[in-house]
């Protein structure tokens, strides 16, 4: 964590703090949250509580976000990417991110409670703890699996979304979990094999910089050809039909490919460019997933 003194006085505008929600991220939640919601049993009930429980899952989500960049200040300083974000620019003071994140992840929690029911509270309250404690303070530093345990986080929004409007968890919401779960570390390991020097300057233990290239692709390869199938699986429960099934299988056969083809790309140039294809593409992949899963229910095609 940067152990830098703090500024004064924070020069931030209203921008820089929309940018520490990471809205991005925050908008890859609300909607995997919102599939989740949508692919629940039976109709949403109340349409305004439907909506304020998935504002909260979004603030829920900012939080994190805005948390994670109070304490990896000191490694955002020095990668590339990175480095312009609000804190290590200088434009918000880390104590007042903090708070900011703080009074959010608070704020959120309460609204879902009221605007929904006490486990999906517990789910979120869950997430942005695993996230910016778990997560950020712990995995992302001491493993190279910090990805791939990390990845609960990102993959519970639906879950917590299905808990918001029917006050369960069941297993067809854990799916929706499973295929974001083994979705992120071939998503992230790609981007960290063309980003790996980074990564090493930052000192975190991606795993290109701890395990190499070769076993990171293989890697890549294993979590894809477990994802693809996985992804296919909700057409045998009551939550997706025929129409996602065939765009699942279709995209998974591409993800799968494009991981091959990082597997066996020669070294330098090669392999950068097949892991920017795969990094783009898995953005594609899932986002395709879920708005198939999101327009079979909306037209009616499921099940």
């Amino acid at each position: 964590m940067n152990t830098a003194e703090p500024r004064l006085m924070s020069t931030g505008g209203t921008m820089d703090y929309v940018a520490l929600l990471k809205p991005r991220v925050m908008s890859l939640v609300i909607f995997t949250a919102l599939v989740g919601m949508v692919a629940a049993p039976g109709p949403v009930g109340n349409i305004w509580l439907a909506a304020f429980s998935l504002l909260a899952i979004a603030v829920g989500a900012g939080a994190s976000g805005a948390l994670n960049m109070w304490w990896d200040a000191d490694i955002d300083a020095v990668m590339s990417r990175t480095k312009a974000r609000p804190i290590p620019s200088g434009r918000v003071d880390r104590p007042e991110a903090f708070a900011f994140g703080l009074f959010l992840s608070v704020l959120s929690v309460i609204v879902l409670a009221l605007a929904a029911n006490y486990l999906a509270a517990a789910l979120l309250a869950f997430t942005i703890f695993f996230y910016a404690v778990i997560y950020s303070m712990f995995l992302k530093r001491l493993t190279p699996q910090n990805i791939v345990i990390g990845g609960a986080a990102g993959a519970l929004p639906p879950v917590v979304a299905w808990a918001a409007v029917t006050g369960t968890a069941p297993i067809e919401a854990w799916l929706l979990f499973a295929i974001i779960f083994f979705w992120t570390p071939p998503h992230f390991w790609a981007l960290a094999l063309f980003k790996s020097a980074d990564y090493e300057a930052a000192g975190i233990p991606m795993m290109p910089n701890v395990k190499g290239e070769a076993r990171t692709r293989t890697e890549i390869l294993i979590y894809a050809l477990i994802v693809a199938p996985l992804a296919v699986t909700p057409v045998f429960f009551p939550v997706a039909g025929l129409l996602y099934g065939v765009i699942a299988a279709v995209f998974g056969m591409f993800f799968v490919g494009l991981s091959f083809r990082l597997y066996r790309a020669g070294p330098g140039a090669e392999m950068d460019k097949a892991a920017k294809s795969l990094f783009g593409f898995s953005i594609l992949y899932l986002f395709t997933l879920f708005a198939a899963l999101l327009a079979e229910h909306w037209l009616g095609f499921h099940g």
